[in-house]
């Protein structure tokens, strides 16, 4: 797990995904002669801070973003939020500014619902901050922030050591909106005409949804995907035998959002390992769902 470490302490809220970009191109670059098929690897103006990995002849595309969810300084002593981060006063934030590397801490005015920061100084307006990164690793868990959406990105990795067709994106925005899945599905369909999607992200823990009985598969969230497409994930599921849960939400949204409202026919599924403790600096998976994620996807990439 020293890999999702690395990843999980990596700086890199949305809007600022260039660390996160230049740590796996570095390591693509690195390891990809271990890989079984060496990718096409896409990464310029065109793309911003995303990258695609094209291996062999790909009839499916892998989702995963890059970015995280934090806080950017306003005025003064005030923040807003970066996508939805869980507040609580006395979480622990890091950044950097002009005056140099910061380590600050959260406060959060429940009545007012008023974000601020306690810090000897005033930082640079515009700084992101992010949650301080305490990775612990158990027999049966890990836990660190931001396994949303480092776990995706770490799981996409391990699938690409052994995948020859397929497209692995790895997207930037996701936790503020998106905005990047958009040209990246208007490239592929174009170039590669591919139109079948995996989103590999995190999803929660449950009523429904219990840590170590498997990886999810979501039939809905906020958006509904095609339920022929969702069947046949659910079938190349059944026969591979991995340990595998179904998911219904009424809320909830991933990368396949742009991808639903795409002027390109794309069939979509959301894919990924169960986490408790939802955005906030403890967020909690097991092990034995992380294992089942990346077995699940490396049979799909097969199959469809």
């Amino acid at each position: 797990m020293q890999l999702l470490k690395q990843l999980c302490q990596i700086h890199a809220p949305s809007g600022n995904e260039k660390k996160m970009t230049d740590f796996l191109l570095n390591y693509i670059e690195t390891h990809k002669v271990q890989w079984k098929v060496q990718p096409v690897i896409v990464n310029n103006e065109d793309f911003q801070d995303c990258i695609l990995l094209v291996f062999g002849k790909p009839n499916a595309a892998v989702f995963a973003h890059m970015d995280s969810i934090g806080y950017t300084v306003r005025y003064g002593h005030q923040l807003v939020p970066i996508g939805g981060p869980a507040s609580k006063t006395g979480y622990t934030l890091t950044g950097s500014d002009s005056q140099g590397d910061i380590t600050c801490t959260l406060k959060y005015d429940e009545e007012e619902g008023e974000l601020s920061y306690e810090y000897h100084r005033e930082i640079d307006r515009g700084t992101e901050l992010v949650f301080k990164s305490d990775f612990r690793e158990t027999d049966e868990t890990v836990q660190s922030c931001y396994m949303d959406n480092r776990l995706g990105v770490w799981a996409a990795l391990k699938v690409a050591e052994t995948l020859e067709n397929g497209i692995i994106a790895f997207s930037c925005w996701e936790e503020h909106g998106g905005g990047s899945v958009a040209y990246l599905a208007k490239y592929i369909y174009e170039h590669y005409h591919v139109r079948q999607a995996l989103i590999a992200d995190i999803t929660w823990v449950t009523e429904g949804v219990q840590p170590g009985k498997g990886v999810v598969i979501s039939m809905r969230d906020s958006l509904i995907p095609r339920r022929s497409y969702v069947q046949k994930i659910i079938s190349i599921a059944k026969e591979s035998g991995v340990p595998y849960q179904l998911e219904v939400e009424g809320a909830g949204g991933s990368d396949a959002k742009e991808l639903q409202k795409a002027a390109y026919p794309w069939d979509w599924c959301f894919v990924g390992a169960p986490e408790d403790n939802v955005h906030t600096p403890d967020e909690i998976v097991n092990k034995n769902d992380i294992y089942s994620m990346v077995k699940l996807y490396k049979a799909l990439l097969e199959k469809l």
